[in-house]
């Protein structure tokens, strides 16, 4: 899972560290799996592989608002100060994933940065195009959306919903715009915000805009992830012999 990289206070230190919320260890140690952190650093296409050869899943966690340079704006007056050094180790790392068909999922932060590392764009303030607060509602505060999931979709299979709209946790002021090349728009809510895309091209990649970690009560998401991690690391030990 990535990390973030903030400056951060502990007893008498005042530096910048490595953290995630402990609600994302919980949610993958829930699911059966083991929770190993990746924290902004130096990267190059080869460490990444390398990285990543020794992992079975991908987790790109939620955080600070991407750099809107990376897909050709200028920042709006709400967008975040860039961190730079953490889009440009997601970005190597999901690159990676993808050639690799590493199963990795996308949380907020996470499915933006997929769309853009992919070609696509972001709405960088969605009130302005929504007129509403509700996607983020006060610091802090989660507001509470449904999202419609496509049937036939892997997300529909893991989440088992059939036509029932699934009640999730958002927070989030920047929204997917311009939907990148092999991605298709799998979830949304009733004012046509895109909460979930998959890469079609990949057993296993799957970024959702809501904040599943937050539900402790449903670790579906999480559960086929490492349920996909699992199946990766037995496939990648006993490959099919080539005829």
């Amino acid at each position: 899972m990535t990390t973030y990289l903030e400056q951060s206070q502990t007893g008498v230190w005042n530096v910048r560290a490595s953290f995630l919320p402990k609600v994302y260890i919980d949610a993958v140690t829930d699911a059966g799996g083991v929770a190993v952190l990746l924290p902004p650093q130096p990267v190059s296409p080869d460490i990444a592989r390398a990285v990543l050869g020794a992992l079975d899943g991908l987790i790109v966690s939620g955080g600070a608002d991407v750099d809107p340079s990376r897909y050709g704006q200028s920042p709006h007056e709400r967008t975040g100060a860039p961190r730079t050094d953490r889009d440009d180790w997601e970005d190597a790392l999901l690159t990676a994933a993808v050639e690799l068909e590493l199963p990795f999922l996308g949380i907020c932060r996470g499915v933006q940065l997929m769309n853009v590392a992919l070609g696509g764009t972001l709405v960088q303030h969605l009130p302005d195009v929504l007129g509403t607060e509700a996607y983020q509602p006060a610091p802090a505060v989660f507001g509470e959306q449904e999202v419609s999931i496509e049937p036939g979709s892997r997300l529909g299979a893991l989440l088992g919903q059939g036509d029932a709209p699934l009640p999730v946790h958002v927070y989030h002021h920047q929204a997917l715009d311009q939907v990148a090349p092999g991605l298709t728009v799998t979830a949304r809510t009733a004012d046509g915000v895109v909460e979930a895309v998959e890469l079609d091209s990949v057993p296993f990649g799957i970024g959702v805009q809501w904040h599943p970690e937050e539900n402790a009560a449903d670790r579906r998401l999480f559960a086929g992830l490492v349920d996909a991690a699992r199946t990766h690391r037995e496939t990648r030990a006993h490959p099919r012999s080539q005829s």
